[in-house]
């Protein structure tokens, strides 16, 4: 089976802190909510305690029209996808030897939160040396979903073509999609939870000797996949796109549906694999806010130990959309896993969608 044999992250300049979200949320939203400290008590108890931003918070203070943010998402996602890239080729962590650019069959590039044409890939694809002829797979509107769904392709990828060497690069700017002027509770959660993070991954077909690329003495191996889409359910999550930009939309409902829809998406997963959840050794759950990470423990009746991972990634990064799950694979690669255990990563998204692929070390 294809596997996973590197992740990296590039991580943003500025750091903010959520205390200084809380100010800044006070001084935004005071007016239009009148018991604003009420509400402000989402920030402090999502247990974020810092996020990762590309620009000084000075700069959110200011009225950007879209296309000075959607620049700005360029220019950052040109920039930090190439160090994601180097340092996912040359992490010495998890790799014996560099991989070379010249050596990747094909880029799938996840994103959510900035449009460009011609694509990030491409743009990096002429300031790295990459082979000319490697595939381009620019996946876009997958949102939280998509990091997990873009290693899923990559999966497929590797099973067509066995002898691939295949990158996973996920940019998400969610802080350059945010709207001074938009008052709405959807908007003040979302600044409660949201910020910028990029990571990459290297997965790697079966005809790869990997023995000779895998610096760690066991790798998780990629053994089925599952992509779940939620009918009638348009309205949960994702973007409603004005002229000023993309206006976050975010139902209060995500963690109730969670708890009633994924445990038999899960089940039915894991089931078709023969497996149930207690065969489960690790559960790497795109963490998107602490109760989400409270639905995943009482929808599938998992103890809460096994998102102590999820949780300290939300605690220091925030929920980074696609980007988070990679996030957390990385950690849970960096302890290693043991020879034969089984790891779950779930992720969910705009649609509404569940991506659930099975791993297993080896």
């Amino acid at each position: 089976m294809p596997t996973i044999l590197s992740v990296a992250e590039a991580v943003p300049e500025f750091v903010i802190k959520q205390e200084q979200a809380i100010d800044f949320a006070r001084e935004l939203f005071s007016e239009k909510f009148k018991d604003i400290e009420r509400l402000l008590k989402a920030f402090q108890n999502g247990q974020i305690e810092k996020r990762h931003i590309v620009k000084d918070i000075v700069w959110y203070r200011e009225d950007h029209s879209f296309a000075d943010k959607n620049n700005a998402y360029i220019e950052s996602a040109v920039s930090l996808g190439m160090q994601a890239i180097k340092k996912c080729l040359k992490n010495e962590t998890f790799l014996a030897r560099e991989i070379h650019c010249e050596e990747i069959d094909a880029i799938f590039y996840i994103s959510t939160t900035g449009m460009a044409t011609p694509s990030i890939e491409a743009r990096i694809m002429n300031r790295l040396p990459f082979q000319e002829n490697t595939k381009r797979i620019p996946i876009w509107g997958l949102g939280c979903a998509g990091g997990a769904a873009g290693i899923s392709r990559a999966f497929e990828f590797c099973k067509a073509y066995p002898d691939s060497k295949v990158l996973v690069l996920s940019v998400e700017l969610c802080s350059l999609t945010f709207q001074r002027n938009d008052l709405s509770k959807s908007n003040l959660i979302g600044t409660s939870l949201f910020a910028d993070g990029v990571a990459c991954a290297l997965i790697c077909g079966d005809k790869i000797n990997i023995d000779d690329l895998c610096a760690k003495k066991t790798a998780p191996a990629i053994i089925e996949t599952q992509s779940t889409l939620m009918p009638d359910s348009l309205d949960v999550m994702g973007w409603d796109i004005r002229d000023q930009g993309l206006f976050v939309v975010f139902s209060r409902d995500i963690p109730s549906i969670i708890e009633e829809w994924l445990k038999p998406n899960v089940s039915k997963f894991l089931n078709g694999n023969g497996l149930q959840l207690s065969d489960i050794d690790y559960f790497i759950a795109h963490p998107g806010g602490k109760k989400v990470i409270e639905a995943y423990i009482k929808s599938l009746g998992i103890h809460d130990s096994m998102t102590d991972i999820s949780l300290e990634v939300l605690k220091q990064f925030g929920n980074m959309s696609s980007a988070t799950i990679l996030y957390v694979l990385r950690r849970f690669m960096e302890k290693g896993g043991e020879a034969g255990a089984y790891g779950m990563c779930t992720a969910l998204g705009p649609g509404f969608s569940s991506e659930l692929l099975l791993l297993k070390w080896g």
